[in-house]
């Protein structure tokens, strides 16, 4: 290896590992078109969320956007999982951007009409989180078959970019374009992003289903497939160690005011600082390919979440907190790296669809439950032992769980078992 050779290959053990992006110009399309939506849906989501309250003047009114989203994207992810195992995923994908893109179309159209009605904005959030439920599963199953096994990983670590990317992005730009231009604008915006990424989708390659005997889009084959696959049905396990035991996002307001004196803007930064967290763990995880037991970097990655989550529950100065909240988005981003490649290598290809769609449920549904237990338990004792408390449930739930799991532990990336 000559002098020169020597630092590239360096960086490459440190940073994000861009060699899907060089390789495969398939997937470099389906990444572009993933980061031109993730922006373009994070500003329409604040858009959404600012023009409610704009029309009501209610927070309630603002907190049913998230449930009108929810709820359709738990109840058809599972669904969309199953048909993007049974049919070309390439046209289930463009469906799906087809009909993101009208609906933002819709509301652009809405907005410059004068139109404004919230039941309106709900019907379009409910139609809007049926579309993800149908395109995310079958862009997730779509990577295994352009990219090799040994490379699943740096693209997983490129999508997390992605999305960490547009949740960071997409809400800041959204607040500025609404603030000078209107929301008409901003839904012009996120409409015209949704066409890049149909473009991007309309070239890649037919991906029709590998076994010519899958023909129906049956979720409970899906889960009992799930039931009898110990390791990837521990991937979704370790999560929701983190999710539910350890998720403080709803009482960042409360301890933003009671723990270090400050205001929205402090909410703002605790907001911030997972999603920074995680936007690094993307970034620099190209050490991450000297792992062979991702099983157990799962695990490991899911008691540091933990522990950071209950050293931000003792910390009371702000620039610790903020500090503990980004290594706790650092571990996050590391396991969902290491889950997701699992889950695409391990899985034959007529389950991916499947298996990404109870991934959708289980992102979508397990923080939301973790919110309920955080603020009960809030209410019930104390912030402080709320966070701190449920930080070390999750340390100790993990702890126990991989004594249990072993054959989870031993997992090999070179000899996959699912």
């Amino acid at each position: 290896m000559t002098g020169v050779e020597a630092p590239q290959e360096e960086k490459r053990r440190i940073f994000a590992d861009l060699t899907p992006l060089r390789t495969s110009a398939d997937y470099r399309r389906l990444w572009f078109g993933n980061t031109v939506s993730w922006v373009g849906q994070g500003m329409t989501t604040l858009a959404i969320s600012l023009q409610v309250y704009d029309i009501t003047g209610s927070a309630f009114s603002v907190g049913l956007v998230g449930l009108f989203s929810l709820v359709p994207l738990v109840v058809f992810g599972l669904y969309g999982g199953a048909i993007a195992d049974t049919v070309d995923r390439r046209t289930l994908g463009l469906v799906g951007a087809t009909g993101a893109a009208a609906l933002s179309a819709a509301l652009a159209t809405a907005a410059f009409a004068g139109f404004h009605r919230v039941w309106f904005l709900y019907a379009i959030v409910a139609l809007q989180a049926v579309c993800g439920a149908l395109n995310a599963p079958a862009r997730s199953a779509m990577i295994p078959r352009l990219l090799p096994p040994e490379q699943l990983r740096a693209a997983n670590a490129l999508n997390s970019m992605v999305m960490t990317f547009g949740t960071l992005v997409g809400p800041s730009l959204g607040g500025v374009v609404v603030g000078f231009a209107g929301y008409q604008t901003a839904y012009t915006i996120d409409a015209l992003a949704f066409f890049a990424s149909l473009y991007a989708m309309w070239r890649l390659p037919s991906m029709p289903p590998e076994h010519s005997g899958a023909k129906r889009a049956s979720v409970l084959d899906g889960l009992r497939f799930l039931g009898t696959r110990p390791n990837l049905r521990a991937t979704f396990v370790s999560d929701l160690f983190a999710m539910i035991l350890a998720q403080p996002k709803a009482l960042f307001p409360a301890v933003a005011v009671l723990w270090f004196g400050g205001d929205a803007k402090t909410t703002g930064l605790l907001v911030a600082a997972p999603a920074f967290g995680a936007l690094l763990g993307g970034v620099v995880s190209g050490w991450q390919n000297r792992i062979r037991r991702h099983g157990q970097a799962i695990l490991v990655s899911v008691a540091a979440w933990g522990l950071a989550i209950a050293a931000f529950g003792l910390s009371r100065n702000l620039w610790i907190g903020l500090l503990c909240l980004a290594v706790a988005g650092y571990a996050d981003t590391s396991s969902m790296i290491f889950r997701n490649t699992m889950m695409q290598v391990a899985a034959p290809d007529e389950m991916r669809g499947r298996l990404q769609g109870v991934f959708i449920v289980v992102v979508a549904g397990g923080p939301r439950l973790g919110d309920f237990v955080a603020g009960s338990v809030a209410d019930l004792t104390s912030p402080a032992l709320a966070v701190t408390g449920g930080g070390l449930a999750c340390v100790l739930g993990i702890g126990v769980f991989s004594l249990y799991a072993r054959g989870f532990r031993r997992y090999d990336a070179l000899d996959p078992q699912p």
